[in-house]
């Protein structure tokens, strides 16, 4: 499986960091060993001084696909989750300051975050679904997929064009406004609509 991440979906949070809005996509991918494993805590790793959580809608691919047109992106998906791309945002900086890759920054061991996924039927409106994370209890992130920028079938269907999908790949939808620091002991919390998807300790 791999793992397919879009940067920079939500205007909010291209706001909150300065980025430049793009006119495609921002594709980038995190390797199958950045999964954090069900049940374990969230290491905080000794190269970051900076770690982030983004929340982000998640959708697993139930069969190969290649060149999909964005009409029939909807029958190449029945699952709908929520997990949590985290960033080593000072490492990120700087290379990004040096025009380098910033693979070492998203995918580090642990860095991505893959809570409970449901069944796409289950909401009444993929193009308006709500989700939130909280830290310690208190919303640090709350938004819609309605204020994406290219819905999950656009997204389907433009990662098609240069990655073939296969069964059981993982695309991280894009995070909302509200990033930050995340601290040992921090709980973090995830809901999909009200259902919660992921709880994550911090150390």
């Amino acid at each position: 499986m791999k793992l397919i991440c879009i940067g920079r979906n939500y205007a909010d949070h291209i706001k909150e960091l300065e980025n430049e809005r793009p006119s495609d996509p921002v594709l980038f991918m995190k390797p199958d060993t950045s999964i954090l494993l069900k049940k374990q805590p969230f290491f905080i790793p000794d190269f970051s001084e900076e770690i982030h959580y983004e929340v982000e809608v998640l959708v697993k691919i139930k069969k190969i696909g290649k060149h999909i047109q964005e009409k029939f992106a909807h029958k190449y998906y029945d699952e709908i989750g929520l997990g949590i791309d985290f960033t080593a945002r000072d490492l990120q900086q700087q290379l990004k300051s040096k025009g380098l890759p910033w693979e070492k920054a998203k995918g580090f061991d642990g860095a991505a975050v893959i809570g409970n996924f449901f069944p796409k039927n289950t909401f009444k409106n993929l193009e308006d679904l709500t989700f939130r994370l909280e830290k310690n209890g208190k919303i640090v992130q709350n938004a819609s997929t309605a204020l994406m920028l290219w819905n999950i079938d656009a997204l389907i269907s433009y990662i098609s064009q240069y990655f073939t999908l296969k069964i059981g790949d993982v695309i991280f939808t894009g995070t909302p406004a509200g990033v930050g620091k995340v601290s040992p002991n921090d709980v973090l919390t995830g809901f999909l609509e009200e259902q919660q998807a992921f709880s994550i300790k911090v150390k």
